[in-house]
């Protein structure tokens, strides 16, 4: 049974120019016992070490889509997060990576689906971005696309953790067993939003999927309006969790959408999504979003989400679980 929405708010004023940056890293059961001590806080200090690294970005001037995509980096490079290395495996045992990018103040974006070797999936979304056309490229065009532009490949096992390969067993025996299992066994996804300070918003997102997918199986993470949205004057989200349900209900964009035409305030029109789309089904659920006032809005539904951000005033926060 999953717990209230939980909602925090930071109120920023647009006449500062000061930039936001915020970040998720997956949502879910987030069990105490998934992770000892040590790795809960190598996890938080990944999220401090990529708050930092789009914060210097924009606290230089410089835009927010670079923001984004230096915050996300980060945490593709760490082992405890379900994108890039420390992805999830499929059901044939290999990573499928997805990610996507859009600067809210040109509407461009990129995405990438089912890459196999790009180290970083996000820069490879952003690459695509300033292509614009193609703006979304899968599997092993998205690689070789990559490799041809100089971006770093790495070999699939660069991708695997022992954490990785020990869920997909555990899924592997669900099945075979009949049983259900967690959220926090299944998946995961990283993304992060920023306002820069020439009142830019951007968002990126990028995940590994989740544990024991079919092949080939692609999530919102890679799809421009589901998982990830920007758009100057209203908001930038990303979002977390069952990705088949974000696609259905094209959620980053109908945040957006209900901030756009029904002038609803940014943890108002997070809140009601997630109330109508996915608490009544039972189904996990988290948003991380940034509107153009900078006011910070990180809901979810679960027992926890990987979260941070860096308000206006320079403030760092990092967060697992409700307390």
């Amino acid at each position: 049974m999953h717990g209230p929405i939980e909602r925090k708010d930071i109120m920023t004023s647009t006449s500062t120019r000061r930039p936001v940056i915020a970040l998720h890293g997956g949502c879910g059961v987030m069990s105490r016992a998934l992770l000892s001590e040590a790795e809960w806080a190598d996890a938080r200090a990944d999220i401090r070490e990529a708050l930092k690294a789009g914060y210097a970005i924009l606290s230089s001037g410089g835009p927010a889509v670079a923001a984004v995509e230096a915050c996300v980096m980060v945490l593709e490079d760490s082992p405890h997060f379900n994108a890039g290395h420390g992805a999830t495996l499929n059901a044939a045992g290999q990573h499928e990576l997805d990610a996507s990018i859009m600067d809210g103040a040109t509407g461009l974006a990129g995405a990438v689906a089912g890459a196999r070797a790009v180290r970083n999936p996000v820069r490879l979304a952003r690459r695509l971005m300033e292509q614009n056309i193609p703006m979304m490229l899968a599997g092993p065009a998205a690689d070789e696309y990559a490799a041809a532009r100089g971006l770093e490949t790495m070999p699939q096992a660069y991708f695997t953790t022992p954490r990785r390969a020990e869920a997909l067993a555990t899924m592997r025996a669900h099945d075979r067993l009949g049983t259900f299992a967690s959220e926090s066994e299944k998946h995961g996804t990283v993304g992060a939003v920023a306002l820069d300070c020439d009142g830019n918003l951007a968002a990126a997102t990028s995940t590994g999927g989740f544990a024991n997918k079919a092949v080939g199986r692609v999530g919102d993470s890679a799809i421009i309006g589901a998982g990830t949205y920007a758009r100057n004057g209203v908001c930038a989200v990303s979002c977390t969790g069952q990705g088949e349900q974000f696609i259905r209900h094209v959620v980053a964009h109908e945040i957006a959408a209900r901030i756009r035409y029904e002038h609803r305030p940014l943890a108002d029109a997070v809140c009601a999504i997630l109330a109508e789309a996915f608490t009544p089904h039972g189904i996990g659920g988290g948003v991380i979003a940034i509107d153009q006032a900078g006011t910070i809005s990180a809901e979810f539904n679960t027992e926890g989400m990987f979260r941070g951000w860096i308000d206006a005033e320079g403030t760092l926060f990092v967060a697992t679980h409700r307390d």
